[in-house]
């Protein structure tokens, strides 16, 4: 029957009775018992193991290979079931559906956790012996976090900004405090062999392995034939990548050249997302440095002594002046500078630009960011001698630098003057800001306010010359906002400190936005010109000028894998052209045709979409790590971003390659015999590339090509992908990407669909070690079972919104699953079957409602599951399925009525085979005890007939209105034994009309009513009825009618009731009285005399809606 109950699963779940079961883990523990028979069979069946079948339908889907560092967690389940629950829905519906699996070792996490092992060994002893494990020590480090965290709250507190909690104690400490890789490992592996993790590729001996264990344990239905690990170490994969590489260089979509990529300075190579412990997805923020030139200090401040000898130093020395350097988005604006700001307590330096002779003074950040990056990169020419390295000739604090005077580029002003300014951030830009009132929120209500606070500006020693005379100065027109946008917004907000930090982002947001589409330059020789316009032709005039330089940064902060602080480098690079016009049109094209490509979620296609807009040149190689080799250039390693977008197509062949149990691709173990040395590009030409000849004189038997080119024909396209979103702005992408180049002649290749699920809570908190939910894969199996664990991901939740993993629901799904088999079990197996009637000649009205739920709950499901709906499909496939036994189970017990067994077993093998994608061994287990011959998992989706939607809905009357019942007998005085069932056959003539009127007003095509019905009900109602009264009746039934039309649809209007409810309320009055606890209870018609029924309750009853009636 229809759920209308807005419970969910989960709360369906938790209200499941515990009591009176026995105490323990007995159901867990039979479960799991369970479990391991069936994985055992499973193997022995090569169950999920698939090879071309001609005539029969495929489906592949995939899940990217998760990272062999460690063992899986939860998370690493939540997303992967979505996989898994797919591929045993599409096996259930007779499709040949693989899930092949394999695991990722390329990259830099490795090495860098065997290096890190390594420094901590040679420095502290094996076993380590850490300082912080001496109570001394440790007590004064964290002390030393005490006093760091007070002193980050008082300078957020004394610039108005909040301070994230500050950690002390060194447990809570995570990437940027003291964690140890011994002890990261102490937790998954026998302390005695830690120390060989010292070596990158015993990584790769020691995780994989387990990790196919704990999956089977998961129950993932895949086929082992096919796995692998990535890296040189497995040569087959490593051909396989070379080729690829080779392929894409001959399409021109691999280049070489200087760009500004993502750099760890320490690592001395770019570092891309799967390199990053912080900031995946982060890339260059180019801005402009604008060069403030330094003036003689003019009001004798004794705190500019050091700028003083600065400036004289430089002149001895030759340099062609000292700078302050802001860093710009806008700097189309500088026209309107009025000053510059610098965080009075902020740390700087004074450096030199090698390629300039000058000297900036910046941020040490920044310093060591603009060390790295290209001055003049068509001459190879960098800021600094050294790259990485730059020599600081002074250092200052903030308040050294306020109140000196300065001479900035395309200014108004001939001479400004530096300010203080509380909330700048030493972590964005160069710590210094050039202020432009006009257009700049900021900076108008911090000029504004040392104006109209002199005693605060004199606090900084900012006397009245330094900011009286400076006026806004109108540089932008914008139409609605006038010719000083910043000052217009500031004044419509109300916003009168720099402290209001919500309205001033508001504003900055508005005013940025709004000058760059439409405003106007009014000064300069670009006035009249669009700001969209000008913007670029004034960066480029104040560069060739020598008034500016480009300047790259992260968006945010990135920290390596190694624990350093990354910049943007300018580095020669072999890149892959992502972003060029021709390649990303056809990828566009592919994504964004409904025929072509599901992504199953609007907000996904949007964000592929994105970002194909912004996805450029991607620095694909590294100098060391894990990974393979660079074919032509053999001192590149291929980084692990660029050697995991077309994998999916070597799980084809991957079991002529390595088979079982060869997950690092032993030749000995190769089940054809296929040596490494004879996959040649030209082979896998021919396996892969359409057109292409077999190769002469391979040592590859032709027709072992032959099958993996059939093979791979016959598996590809892939049609599912499956992955967590937030690879959606770089693997999924450039998956696509690649795809479109290597099979750019058969767009029929490349990927059908991608599914992308949101990250998982744990009883809706973050996963965390500290707060004790952080959940392994194998523990959450052994704690719960494999189906309980698998139930709770379903429950979870499918959209992109995280997703929560309840262990109450878990612990609850053990006690279902148990109870549910044992009642199936008692019924089918255990009971004399001549106690229960069977034959369809025998069936009353409630067997046919089971019969009817089954039929529409089957499709209900299969409509979820083709969806990647997996709750609603649990919803409908376990939950609703419950409801409608359960409701069967007790009609037949207070009736007096036996069990139909031909209904029971369509209901039980149906939900057997829909549960079977979420709890394939309870599946399996059930399906062998109620004498079901094969597998479960091979079964066939139950073959049902249409929903009788008329039945539905006398379902519905009746549960409907045995839930009325309960409430008004709740309602009895006490005393009141009398009661009747009082049912209407037709409304009265005035509802008849109001029906009527309501039908000819109701859009069946939109399936609502006009905005206007109810104006148009009381004109409708002033005219036809004349009964003050009788008008005020008749706008609150309409008003009830609709609620219910908007509830079930258009047939709440109907006239007559189109079922005999007299038949089915006489049927089912034993289960009334008992459900109701009556000792008598009768059905009568409203209008019958002889009852005579108070108006105050006849009036409540309608065709299709009794009412109790009880005195």
């Amino acid at each position: 029957m229809p759920q209308s109950s807005s419970a969910t699963p989960s709360t369906q779940l938790s209200n499941l009775s515990l009591q009176g079961q026995p105490k323990g883990t007995a159901k867990r523990d039979a479960l799991c018992a369970a479990e391991l028979e069936v994985q055992a069979l499973w193997e022995r069946e090569r169950a999920f193991e698939c090879d071309p079948r001609n005539g029969e339908e495929k489906f592949i889907v995939t899940f990217p290979y998760p990272y062999s560092n460690g063992h899986l967690h939860l998370g690493h389940a939540f997303s992967l079931t979505k996989a898994v629950f797919r591929a045993q829905f599409e096996r259930n519906r007779g499709k040949n559906s693989l899930f092949p699996f394999a695991f990722h070792c390329t990259g830099m996490p490795i090495q860098a956790a065997a290096n890190k092992l390594k420094s901590e060994i040679e420095n502290y002893g094996c076993p380590p012996q850490f300082p912080e494990e001496d109570p001394e020590v440790r007590a004064k480090m964290e002390a030393e976090l005490a006093a760091a965290a007070r002193a980050k709250a008082e300078k957020a507190a004394a610039s108005g900004s909040k301070a994230k909690g500050g950690k002390t104690k060194l447990v809570q400490k995570t990437g940027t405090g003291i964690v140890r890789q011994w002890n990261i490992l102490k937790r998954m592996v026998p302390e005695d062999e830690i120390p060989q993790f010292t070596d990158p590729t015993h990584w790769l001996m020691y995780f994989p392995p387990i990790g196919v264990e704990h999956m089977k344990r998961f129950g993932s239905g895949v086929d082992w034939r096919r796995a692998f690990i990535t890296t040189a170490v497995n040569g087959y994969y490593d051909a396989f990548i070379r080729w690829q590489f080779n392929t894409l260089r001959k399409k021109g979509r691999v280049l070489f050249g200087k760009r500004n990529n993502v750099y760890s300075i320490l690592d001395g190579q770019v570092c891309a997302d799967h390199d990053r412990s912080e900031g995946e997805g982060v890339g260059p923020q180019e801005y402009v440095l604008i060069k403030l030139r330094v003036l003689a200090p003019d009001h004798g401040q004794e705190r500019h002594g050091k700028m003083e000898a600065l400036l004289k130093k430089a002149e001895d020395e030759g340099r062609k002046g000292v700078y302050l350097v802001p860093a710009t988005l806008r700097p189309e604006t500088m026209y309107g500078q009025t000053n510059c700001f610098v965080l009075p307590d902020g740390e700087y330096g004074a450096y030199v630009i090698d390629a300039t002779n000058e000297v900036f003074v910046m941020s040490s950040r920044s310093a060591r960011g603009l060390s790295c990056q290209a001055y003049d990169p068509a001459n190879d020419v960098y800021f600094t001698k050294e790259f990485g390295k730059i020599t600081c000739m002074e250092t200052f604090t903030g308040d050294e630098l306020l109140g000196l005077p300065l001479k900035a580029p395309n200014a108004t002003y001939e001479k400004v003057y530096t300010l203080p300014l509380l909330t700048i951030s030493m972590g964005k830009g160069t710590g210094v800001v050039t202020s432009v009132p006009s257009d700049a929120p900021d900076d108008y209500v911090a000029l504004k306010m040392l104006k109209d606070k002199p005693d605060f500006a004199a606090k900084y020693g900012i006397t009245p010359d330094m900011v009286d005379p400076f006026e806004v100065v109108p540089i932008i027109s914008i139409e609605g906002y006038g010719d000083a946008s910043a000052v217009f917004m500031c004044e419509k907000l109300k916003i009168t400190t720099p402290n209001d930090r919500a309205k001033l982002a508001q504003a900055k947001d508005e005013t940025y936005l709004k000058g760059f589409t439409l405003g106007v330059m009014t000064v300069g020789p670009h006035s009249g010109k669009k700001v969209s316009e000008a913007k670029p032709l004034i960066k480029e005039e104040m560069i060739m000028a020598g008034q500016a330089h480009l300047y790259f940064e992260p968006e945010s902060k990135v920290v390596s894998r190694t624990n350093d602080e990354c910049v943007v480098a300018s580095t020669d690079q072999w890149y892959l052209s992502y972003g060029e016009e021709s390649w990303c049109s056809a990828v566009k094209k592919h994504v964004l045709d409904a025929e072509t490509f599901n992504a199953y979620d609007s907000i996904s296609l949007e964000k592929y979409d994105a970002t194909l807009d912004w996805l450029k040149e991607w620095a694909c190689t590294r100098q060391f790590g894990l990974g393979t080799v660079l074919p032509w250039d053999q001192q590149w390693v291929i980084e692990s971003l660029s050697d995991s977008t077309i994998y999916m197509a070597y799980y084809t062949i991957s079991k002529y390659l390595q088979g079982v149990d060869n997950l690092n691709g032993e030749e000995s173990k190769s089940p054809c015999n296929i040596k490494v040395e004879d996959l040649t590009d030209e082979v896998f030409d021919y396996i892969y590339r359409k057109g292409c000849p077999l190769p002469e004189g391979s040592a590859i038997p032709a027709e072992t090509l032959t099958n993996m080119r059939d093979e791979f024909r016959y598996w590809y396209p892939m049609d599912l992908r499956v992955s967590a979103k937030d690879l959606i702005p770089n693997h999924l992408t450039m998956a696509l990407y690649n795809h479109a180049a290597v099979w750019d002649d058969e767009p029929e290749l490349w990927p059908r669909g991608y599914y992308t699920n949101g990250h998982i809570m744990v009883d809706a908190a973050k996963m965390s070690k500290s707060k004790g939910n952080f959940l392994m894969m194998l523990e959450t199996v052994e704690n719960y079972s494999a189906d309980a664990t698998r139930f709770a991901c379903a429950d979870a939740g499918d959209t992109l919104d995280d997703a929560n993993f309840s262990r109450d629901t878990a612990n609850a799904a053990i006690v279902s699953l148990s109870n549910e088999a044992a009642w199936i079990k008692e019924i089918l197996v255990d009971t004399d079957a001549s106690t229960l009637r069977s034959g369809s000649e025998d069936m009353n009205f409630m067997d046919k409602v089971l019969d009817n739920e089954t039929n529409r709950l089957v499709q209900a499901t299969e409509d979820s599951f083709e969806r990647m709906l997996f709750r609603e499909g649990l919803q409908k496939g376990w939950f609703e399925m419950m409801i409608a036994k359960n409701q069967y189970k007790s009609w037949c017990q207070d009736s007096g009525v036996a069990i139909h067994e031909g209904v029971v077993r369509k209901w039980a093998e149906s939900l057997i085979i829909l549960i079977c994608p979420v709890c394939p061994h309870w599946s399996e287990t059930l399906w062998k005890d109620i004498g079901k011959t094969g597998l479960a998992v091979k079964a066939s989706w139950p073959t049902v007939g249409e929903e009788d939607k008329l039945l539905t809905r006398q379902a519905k009357f009746l549960r409907d209105s045995l839930k009325k019942f309960r409430t008004a007998a709740g309602k009895a005085k006490k005393g009141w034994k009398t009661a009747t069932i009082l049912v209407a056959e037709d409304y009265p003539e005035w509802k008849v009309n109001a029906l009527l009127w309501m039908q000819s007003q109701y859009d069946n095509t939109a399936g609502s009513f006009p905005s206007t019905v109810m104006k148009d009900l009381k004109m409708w109602t002033n005219e036809n009825v004349s009964n003050k009264k009788q008008k005020g009746l008749t706008m609150q039934f309409v008003s009830f009618v609709m609620g219910e039309v908007r509830e079930v649809g258009e047939v709440a209007m109907d006239i007559k009731c189109p079922f005999d409810q007299f038949a089915i309320l006489g049927e089912s009055l034993d289960y009334i009285k008992s459900q109701l606890g009556l000792e008598e209870l009768g059905v009568g018609r409203v209008d019958d005399q002889e009852l005579s029924v108070p108006e105050r309750t006849s009036q409540n009853v309608m065709p299709g809606k009794p009412v109790l009636w009880m005195r």
